[in-house]
């Protein structure tokens, strides 16, 4: 296809291949070049005729690029590249720090409007389009409760504060749905839960030799902030086990919007996912809105975005007339 959208990918871990996997499947887009931290003649990519460059001379690229997918992690690298990279690129991350969001859209913003580009920030599917399913849930039903339940699911989060425990080894942590809570929510009663009613955790641990399984244990199901909310239980398994059986990052979840419309009748809407790949998936939808961003900004719409600022048809490679036909 002519004029294909030029892609770039920064950073190159399990959302950068997945991201250079989407872009295989996306007729409209070429992948032009991977940017890493790490030294590029290490990185082996699923295309080994894409150059892969140091993330240092990224500045040089900055004519044979239309859009960057920024795939570097929320909590140490976003921080800092997303305003940096958005001053010299149209940008699309996934930053997921749903506290922090505000702040880190102002710093984009201001950065992405002084050099006239578009970023579209916290792409992914929650946030993201989960985000867009509570919104749509909010202004269908205003009178009533939205629910949003994760899993099951591999944590990343929650299975790296498990490998921080004295004693263990390696880890992993599944976050699990309450069913009957689910339940209660899809019969549109509206209940009202906690925390611990919600979702359970899941730990998988291998222990080092000589730790007390005992120690282990009681130092996780106690964990502030990640544990000791929630009813968690801890399984001890072999390092080949945990390499078998736990080596793949499935996750997924419900949005639930349980209210009465203006005659009084009960409604309920709900919105799953059910993912066999996080980083797979997330990495599908950012390359999705890599092509709303280039369309953004070829409008002249400049400054950072995210879902809720986002048309629909602006993420499909089909034109609108084509849509209307085919979709509406």
């Amino acid at each position: 296809m002519a004029n294909r959208i030029r892609v770039g990918i920064a950073g190159y871990g399990n959302l950068g291949r997945g991201a250079e996997a989407a872009i295989a499947q996306s007729d409209d887009m070429q992948l032009v070049g991977v940017f890493t931290r790490r030294n590029p003649g290490d990185i082996k990519l699923l295309d080994d005729s894409i150059p892969v460059h140091a993330l240092d001379n990224i500045a040089e690229f900055r004519d044979a690029i239309d859009v960057l997918i920024l795939c570097g992690g929320s909590k140490n690298d976003l921080p800092e590249q997303g305003p940096s990279l958005a001053a010299m690129f149209t940008t699309i991350d996934s930053f997921d720090t749903h506290a922090k969001i505000p702040d880190y859209f102002a710093a984009v913003d201001k950065a992405a409007v002084s050099h006239g580009n578009t970023a579209i920030i916290a792409v992914g599917w929650d946030p993201g389009l989960f985000s867009i399913n509570r919104l749509y849930g909010e202004a269908i039903l205003p009178d009533g409760a939205t629910y949003t339940f994760w899993g099951k699911g591999l944590s990343q989060g929650h299975s790296d504060a498990l490998r921080r425990v004295p004693g263990v080894k390696g880890a992993v942590q599944y976050t699990v749905p309450v069913p009957a809570a689910v339940d209660q929510v899809r019969s549109g009663s509206q209940p009202t839960l906690t925390t611990r009613q919600k979702h359970t955790r899941e730990c998988f641990v291998v222990l080092e030799e000589g730790a007390n399984a005992d120690t282990v244990k009681e130092a996780i199901v106690t964990m502030p902030d990640y544990f000791a909310d929630y009813d968690t239980s801890v399984s001890f398994i072999s390092s080949d086990e945990l390499k078998r059986d736990h080596a793949a990052m499935p996750h997924g979840g419900f949005v639930i919007r349980s209210g009465k419309t203006g005659n009084g009748d009960q409604q309920v809407m709900e919105y799953s996912l059910a993912l066999e790949s996080n980083p797979g998936f997330t990495s599908s939808v950012l390359v999705a809105y890599a092509r709303a961003a280039y369309r953004l900004r070829k409008m002249g719409q400049t400054g950072a975005k995210t879902v809720f600022d986002v048309p629909p048809g602006l993420l499909s490679p089909k034109t609108p007339a084509e849509l209307r036909k085919a979709l509406l």
